[in-house]
């Protein structure tokens, strides 16, 4: 009786990676593997690579990146409000 609630398990989870699509891009990402010319040192690495993982990434340099931008943001929504309240300014003396 396990062995069918196993198998049944195993087939179940098949058809979500076949539906998710996991099965093609693992597919393809090992086909491309193979016909390398030249196979990289480091397996795993090409794995992520074609996945969307990058291998290198430098998380400080995102996070310092991404504070900046965000106070770039705040300083461009303080300067379209001042702009906003000017050009309202400049509409009313007109009338």
């Amino acid at each position: 009786m396990s062995f069918q609630t196993t198998d049944s398990k195993k087939e179940e989870f098949r058809k979500y990676l076949e539906k998710a699509g996991v099965i093609d891009q693992l597919t393809r990402v090992l086909v491309g593997l193979y016909e390398e010319p030249e196979k990289p040192n480091n397996a795993i690495d090409y794995v992520k690579k074609y996945l969307g993982s990058p291998v290198d990434i430098d998380v400080d340099k995102l996070k310092l990146e991404y504070e900046k931008l965000k106070d770039e943001n705040i300083r461009l929504k303080r300067e379209v409000a001042d702009l906003k309240k000017e050009l309202q300014a400049a509409q009313q003396e007109q009338n």
